[in-house]
């Protein structure tokens, strides 16, 4: 039988991922486009989408959008995103089991079981992405150090353990209403710049690309096994005029590095012409504790909106 989804459920990420923009979404969309609020965009891009906390949003709120696009280059994210699209049934009935088994063992067994399904992952992914390796991926997820998603040079996912006492592993009804969100959308993995043949003037485009590190303790760019480097940082404003010269609308988000030296003015380098703001949000993602707490962080667009 067809579990569906309540209606009372709005979907939301499924997946805890670093960087990912819960906090800063009244930020993000006291920001949006004025032309997206009265229906003249009917296209919405994703790129680098991670968790996904702006598309569900703007994707449940904003109902005259006809076309949607999510793309990343991470491949293991970007085949959860389809199985939990294509294949959610199967993927809950796999979860709950893996759910089951976690809570019946002590604290110590637990660790060994997370090393286990670690390594069971890595091995499953290299021969073929499936519905039960999306399972693994979210009970990981749920189940390491502060939710990373972290790789090596071998493409291993290589997060340690999380000590988490009671960690939320199976929330059957949010995968539900994901998977009901996700139905009418193109999920796609490749470079940033493959999105370039679906944008046109009715486009949206949200960019939150692997943060510019603010600090060498804060660095943290291991998505894929290629790092998001500097010299990707420029490619990606080079496309942002790119999208700019088509007549779409972007806004991207990125760490400001005037967090750790003033005189470091990268992005106002890099985005001169375009309107420039800076909130504030929590870092959590870095290995020194007392590094932790309210920064800087940039909201870029090429547009003006509300009372900004």
């Amino acid at each position: 039988m067809t579990v569906l989804a309540s209606k009372q459920c709005l979907a939301k990420p499924f997946l805890k991922w670093a960087g990912g923009k819960t906090q800063l979404l009244d930020e993000i969309e006291h920001r949006l486009p004025e032309d997206l609020k009265t229906g003249d965009i009917d296209t919405y891009i994703e790129l680098f989408v991670g968790g996904g906390a702006v598309f569900f949003c703007i994707a449940q709120k904003y109902k005259s959008i006809k076309h949607f696009c999510l793309f990343d280059i991470n491949e293991d994210l970007v085949n959860c995103y389809n199985a939990v699209k294509h294949d959610v049934e199967s993927l809950i009935a796999e979860l709950k089991s893996l759910q089951s088994k976690f809570f019946a063992f002590s604290e110590s067994e637990q660790e060994q079981f997370y090393f286990d399904i670690r390594k069971r992952f890595n091995s499953e992914k290299l021969s073929g992405f499936e519905t039960k390796t999306a399972a693994k991926l979210i009970f990981l997820n749920k189940t390491c150090y502060n939710g990373l998603y972290r790789v090596n040079r071998n493409n291993e996912f290589n997060v340690p353990f999380g000590h988490y006492r009671n960690p939320t592993i199976c929330d059957v009804e949010n995968l539900l209403a994901a998977s009901e969100v996700l139905r009418k959308v193109q999920i796609l993995c490749g470079d940033f710049e493959n999105s370039d043949k679906y944008i046109n003037e009715k486009t949206f485009v949200y960019l939150d690309p692997p943060y510019r590190p603010i600090s060498p303790t804060a660095s943290f760019t291991s998505y894929s096994k290629d790092d998001f480097i500097e010299r990707d940082q420029i490619r990606l404003a080079e496309f942002c005029r790119r999208i700019d010269a088509k007549g779409a609308k972007f806004l991207l988000s990125n760490s400001d590095p005037k967090n750790e030296d003033p005189r470091d003015h990268f992005f106002d380098d890099q985005y001169n012409g375009f309107k420039s703001d800076t909130v504030k949000a929590i870092r959590a993602i870095n290995c020194i504790g007392a590094g932790r707490g309210a920064i800087n962080e940039l909201i870029i667009t090429n547009y003006q909106a509300g009372d900004q």
